[in-house]
C-alpha cells in the first residue's frame, strides 16, 4: 500500500462547524485548499503540512472539552516557539498553560466543539526521533 498512498489527512467531523473552521484557520494559520456545499451538508478542507485537515459537519461537541475516551484523537501542531504559541493561544482568549515534562514542553486545550488539541515546543520527540536509532520512547 506504501506506493499507493498520494496523500495523507484527516476527517474531523463537528458540530460547531464555522466556529472549528474559523479556530484551525485563524489560530493556526492553516491555508484554506476549498470549500464545499451539498446541500444542507458542507465541509472545508485546509492544508495541514503535507497533508489535510478536513473539517466536516456531522459531530458532536463537548462543553469543556472531550476526554481521550470521548475523542481518542488529538490533533497536535509542533511549533519552533512554544513561548510565542502560548501568547497566540491566550489572544484568542483560550486559558493556557504551558506544561513541563521530562519529555518537552506542551500547550493542551481544545477547539470549539471540545476536540483535543496539542501543541509541542522544539523539544521532545522531535528531537528525540531524529536521534541515530529513532525514538527511544513513543512520547508523541
Amino acid at each position: 500500500m506504501k506506493h499507493n498512498v498520494a496523500r495523507y489527512g484527516l476527517i474531523l467531523n463537528t458540530e460547531r462547524f464555522d466556529e472549528c473552521v474559523a479556530f484551525y484557520q485563524g489560530l493556526f494559520e492553516l491555508p484554506l485548499m476549498f470549500s464545499k456545499e451539498d446541500g444542507s451538508f458542507r465541509l472545508t478542507c485546509l492544508a495541514y503540512g503535507a497533508g489535510y485537515l478536513m473539517i466536516e459537519q456531522g459531530g458532536k461537541a463537548i462543553e469543556g472539552g472531550k476526554t481521550p475516551e470521548q475523542g481518542s484523537a488529538k490533533l497536535r501542531f509542533n511549533v519552533s516557539d512554544i513561548e510565542q504559541a502560548l501568547a497566540d493561544v491566550r489572544a484568542w482568549g483560550i486559558e493556557a498553560e504551558i506544561e513541563e515534562t521530562s519529555w518537552g514542553r506542551t500547550i493542551h486545550l481544545h477547539d470549539p466543539d471540545g476536540n483535543r488539541v496539542g501543541i509541542r515546543g522544539p523539544d521532545g520527540v522531535l528531537s528525540a526521533c531524529a536521534m541515530p536509532g529513532g525514538c527511544p520512547v513513543l512520547c508523541c
